[in-house]
């Protein structure tokens, strides 16, 4: 294996596999900064757009939704597959986090990603790193409030990622939605020339929503994770037939969660998407968020609310 450490020991085939020298014609994979930054720069030449799409690897059609959105508004897309450690709690799951490097490369190449990022965690954090880029306030609520640090840890390495690559847009999913809250008001801040795409959830047939820890569940857990969505469509139902009251809609689909005894609600609140702050009521539209394990995974799910009419 390479100095770099790709594919990590959690791939199929350790030690297997080099990127500069297995698929040389192919798309180009890049390990470190400088060589990611020169060849995102040589494919901006010319005027072209480059779109960008962050990843922790362990891909499903909801990642791919982000690279085929990127595609058809892009001249050149870009990825990133990097596992950020600065993100994960003292007792979350790092460890054990899917890693299947070979497995994405091969589906982002399928779907015509020119450039791929792959550091290792050595190239992004040098020793000694001591700085944090943090956006106050948003990052203490919904997933900031129950995962303490989680937020410095996103924005600190994508806004390293935005300094590598420098895209013209960059695409994330709306399933993390106080993720996206969060980075908006970070590129805005620190005057990042670049737009920030939310692509619509992607979901099962059966109304779960694709996310890389449903790997996690079982056959019984994962018809016990259907409760989250089934939480938010009693919500929708309601706000169609007219209830507007924030705290009765959330007090509903709270009472949607408590019927399956195995799901442990983390958090279920009804916000501004923008500010993540609470709301009264839903008529200038809201975002209502959960979050719950299952099992050990915790899952989490969102639906956007319009603005009604008049």
């Amino acid at each position: 294996m390479h100095s770099t450490g790709y594919p990590p020991p959690e791939t199929e085939h350790p030690g297997t596999y080099d990127p500069r020298t297995d698929y040389p014609d192919a798309m180009r994979i890049c390990e470190t900064i400088e060589d990611m930054r020169a060849a995102c720069r040589a494919a901006r030449r010319g005027g072209k757009r480059l779109g960008f799409v962050p990843t922790m690897g362990a891909l499903h059609e909801g990642h791919l939704s982000l690279v085929r959105a990127a595609r058809a508004s892009c001249d050149i897309v870009t990825a990133s597959i990097f596992v950020n450690p600065t993100q994960f709690g003292p007792n979350e799951d790092l460890a054990k986090y899917p890693r299947t490097f070979e497995r994405d490369r091969k589906l982002l190449e399928k779907e015509g990603v020119e450039l791929l990022f792959a550091p290792s965690v050595e190239e992004m954090y040098p020793v000694g790193a001591a700085a944090w880029v943090t956006v106050e306030e948003l990052s203490d609520k919904l997933d900031g409030r129950s995962r303490p640090g989680h937020f410095r840890g996103v924005t600190t390495v994508v806004a390293k990622l935005f300094h590598i690559v420098e895209p013209d847009a960059a695409f994330f999913g709306q399933k993390d939605a106080a993720q996206v809250a969060v980075i908006r008001r970070m590129a805005r801040d620190l005057n990042f020339f670049l737009e920030i795409v939310a692509c619509p959830i992607v979901r099962e047939a059966d109304g779960l929503a694709m996310s890389s820890r449903n790997a996690y569940l079982d056959p019984q857990q994962r018809k016990q994770a259907l409760v989250l969505y089934r939480s938010l469509m009693r919500v929708q139902k309601l706000a169609d037939a007219g209830e507007l009251n924030a705290a009765k809609l959330a007090a509903a689909a709270r009472e949607e969660v408590a019927g399956e005894n195995s799901v442990r609600l983390d958090y279920l609140e009804i916000v501004d998407p923008d500010t993540l702050d609470s709301v009264e009521d839903v008529a200038n539209g809201a975002l209502v968020a959960v979050a719950a394990f299952v099992g050990t995974a915790r899952l989490i799910d969102n639906i956007l609310l319009p603005k009604t009419a008049g």
